[in-house]
């Protein structure tokens, strides 16, 4: 594997506002729908999205929270986030490098998506550990990643929200989980530490 880089990334971005088709592909809205189904009956208080690339879920998302930080590593990917939640209230759009320090400190939900096998092992360790700390006891976490390899992950997806929920250091109960042969969501509410 020869993993993307954040160059990378907004090379993506900027050449194309929706390189994966996650606006307009019926599968991506499959996926979105078991997200919004993985966070529960809303609505829901504080929501983190980490890696929001160009905001197809993060407009979903704002629908359901009563405050949203969206966050997305790259330049453009900020700006397309932007563009796509518009003007909506209750909604803060931050460019967010990971892992760094969230926008806030503490969230009631948090939603992780496709990012997790573009970090490298010790930089999803981290993330998981911070996403931890910044969810409520009680609070929902939704994983949605590939269950396949690409050529450009930085580690391999099999048992990618296994080693996440390791790393974290809290315990977590099962609240929900859709899969099909490309993708799997599942949904966990967060224990005590």
């Amino acid at each position: 594997m020869r993993p993307i880089t954040m160059q990378g990334f907004e090379g993506k971005f900027a050449g194309d506002a929706d390189p994966w088709k996650t606006f307009s592909d019926r599968d991506e809205a499959h996926k979105r729908n078991a997200i919004l189904h993985g966070l529960g009956a809303g609505p829901i208080g504080r929501v983190l999205e980490l890696a929001a690339g160009n905001g197809s879920n993060s407009v979903k998302l704002a629908e359901r929270a009563l405050w949203l930080d969206a966050t997305e590593g790259t330049e453009s990917g900020t700006a397309l986030v932007r563009k796509a939640v518009g003007e909506r209230r209750g909604v803060r759009v931050a460019q967010v490098l990971l892992p760094a320090r969230f926008p806030s400190t503490t969230y009631d939900a948090a939603v992780v998506a496709e990012i997790l096998y573009y970090l490298t092992p010790r930089a999803m360790a981290q993330v998981a550990r911070d996403t931890a700390a910044a969810l409520r006891p009680g609070g929902r976490l939704v994983l949605a990643h590939h269950r396949v390899d690409y050529p450009d992950f930085a580690q391999h997806a099999a048992h990618i929200h296994a080693r996440f929920l390791s790393d974290s250091g809290v315990r977590w109960s099962p609240a929900g989980d859709v899969r099909t042969g490309r993708w799997r969501v599942q949904s966990y509410v967060r224990g005590a530490a």
